[in-house]
């Protein structure tokens, strides 16, 4: 091999090796509350992330909604869940590796990762 070609390798696993981390680590279990006009409720997230797909459950004492449609870019991903006939939209951003804020048209939540 020559030079150019092994320069290119190197090139192309360093890349590789950026891809993979550049991606979010958001499986698992997260916890949020939030706040309605009965009292607080307490919602637990439970994602996974497959080759760029997010997939999971958001759950209540009330029961689990399956996300639909997730996707995830980097630190930024998003999802819809239909409740009720509607379908809601949000679009969420790992901020550490603990924490994570989710937006959608309803305000802005943010989420703890929980420690099993």
């Amino acid at each position: 091999m020559n030079f150019k070609k092994i320069a290119m390798l190197c090139f192309v696993l360093l890349m590789a090796g950026m891809t993979a981390y550049a991606q979010s680590d958001i499986t698992g279990k997260w916890a949020a509350t939030l706040a309605g006009p009965q009292g607080e409720m307490e919602l637990i997230f439970n994602y996974k992330v497959d080759k760029g797909i997010v997939t999971g459950t958001i759950g209540s004492q009330m029961g689990e909604i399956a996300l639909k449609n997730g996707k995830i870019e980097g630190e930024k991903f998003s999802y819809d869940f239909a409740f009720q006939n509607m379908t809601f939209k949000h679009n969420g951003e790992q901020i550490s590796e603990n924490e994570i804020v989710v937006k959608s048209e309803r305000g802005e939540m943010k989420l703890t990762r929980v420690k099993e």
